[in-house]
């Protein structure tokens, strides 16, 4: 029989000695190797600038999702002019939100008011993402069709708020297979009872009793992933949210203990937090519209009574018809800030956002008036509004290949940024890597 390596027992001392040796010469060997590591570590390193700015993500589930979340542009220093350098840094350091907002109902004055306005503002500030995100859709029954068709008209309305494709990037969540990859390996991670002890999933599920999907118990994973992926800093969220925030640093605490820092490095990957751990962000305070059926009530697109909101696409019929009917009460004058009269507080406030007029301004034009003589001006206010809004998304929505365009581009943009974090959740957790991405 062969031998494999081990020479026979005719010369055992002479085995021996020859053993000992190559053991003293690897230890040798070894020392080298640690003081050449130890040497390397104290040699200073040179300096390579970020290729990551910081991420802010906003999910509104949406925005829901944020998103209200958000992602770094990989920005590389380039030897140039002083100042092209100058402007590579400003931009490196500039944060990112991404916004998420499901395709269910029609958005309404109050999401536009409350957030969509402060989104355009914002555009100045960071680098901006906005998702549709249909996934999030689908927790509970829906129409195929409506789904198609909101999908598009709600990236419709971005742009026609003032979202501006080439400052900001436009995409369908779906578009982005990364989403839903990262949604099940999370799931794989998460204890189901985190999941159950999800207020808005114990309050949902009563209300559709036996016909509860399990999507709407594990939809706060993929709410997780959905920020996770773009690696986000901070994450604007309502107050339904918080918890949801909540669940989405546990898992990233979990995934980084159990996969990440040093037993990654030695498993041959990057090492460190697979995660950044995500932190609240406090937006620029946006105007809290209420229902118009009930003032202490937000207004919400999902509510079951239609005169309830103004939607958007409202026309000035439709607009005039639901002022005209609104709750009020029969206290003479108008006034704000008067808790037994949150009515008067909410119909006044989207007068001032409506006109550009001050609190003051809007008290000494209208602190006398009677609700017969208000609900005109507030009616013509809301209409004037929204017309550039209206007449916007008009042209949009008849020519839907300019919309599909936008949202390719910017599928294609965030899968840059959602496939690299994927590639390194597959490397810490013991995946073996595509073939085809391989370098």
């Amino acid at each position: 029989m062969r031998s494999l390596g081990f020479s026979t027992s005719t010369n055992i001392s002479q085995g021996q000695s020859t053993y000992n040796q190559q053991q003293a010469s690897m230890r040798g060997t070894a020392q080298l190797l640690q003081l050449g590591h130890r040497q390397l570590l104290r040699a200073p390193r040179p300096f390579k600038p970020s290729r990551n700015a910081k991420r802010i993500c906003s999910l509104e589930t949406c925005c829901n999702s944020a998103a209200a979340v958000s992602i770094s542009t990989a920005v590389e220093a380039q030897p140039s002019s002083s100042g092209a350098a100058t402007t590579t840094e400003k931009v490196s350091q500039r944060k990112r939100i991404l916004s998420g907002v499901q395709p269910t109902g029609r958005p309404t004055l109050g999401n536009y008011l409350g957030a969509m306005k402060n989104w355009v503002a914002l555009q100045e500030q960071y680098d901006n993402f906005f998702c549709v995100v249909d996934l999030h859709a689908i927790t509970v029954p829906h129409d195929p069709r409506e789904l198609r068709a909101s999908t598009r008209s709600m990236a419709a309305t971005y742009i026609a708020a003032g979202i501006d494709p080439d400052r900001a990037t436009i995409f369908v969540q779906s578009h982005v297979p990364a989403h839903a990859e990262l949604a099940w390996l999370l799931s794989c991670v998460t204890p189901v009872g985190w999941l159950g002890r999800m207020i808005q999933f114990k309050e949902k599920s009563r209300k559709q009793g036996e016909d509860v999907r399990t999507g709407l118990m594990t939809y706060p994973v993929l709410m997780a992933a959905d920020i996770l992926l773009y690696q986000a800093d901070l994450v604007p969220v309502g107050e339904d949210q918080k918890q949801h925030l909540e669940l989405t640093r546990d898992i990233a605490d979990k995934v980084n203990l159990e996969f990440g820092g040093k037993g990654w490095k030695k498993r041959g990957g990057r090492g460190g937090r697979v995660f950044k751990i995500p932190e609240v962000f406090i937006p620029p305070a946006g105007a809290r519209i209420m229902s118009l059926q009930d003032g202490t009530a937000k207004m919400s697109k999902s509510a079951e009574n239609d005169n309830s909101r103004i939607n958007l696409t409202d026309t000035p019929d439709i607009i005039a018809s639901k002022i005209k009917r609104c709750k009020t009460d029969t206290v003479e004058g108008l006034e704000w800030g008067n808790p037994d009269r949150p009515e008067a507080s909410n119909l006044l406030t989207i007068y001032s956002l409506c006109t550009g007029k001050s609190k003051d301004e809007v008290i000494s034009e209208c602190s006398s008036m009677r609700w017969g003589g208000f609900k005109p001006l507030l009616t013509d206010a809301i209409i004037e509004h929204l017309r550039p809004l209206q007449s916007k998304y008009a042209e949009l929505m008849a020519d839907q290949s300019y919309i599909d365009a936008v949202l390719d581009k910017g599928a294609e943009a965030a899968s840059m940024t959602a496939d690299k974090t994927l590639a390194d959740v597959r490397d810490a957790m013991g995946f073996v890597a595509p073939f085809r991405t391989r370098t």
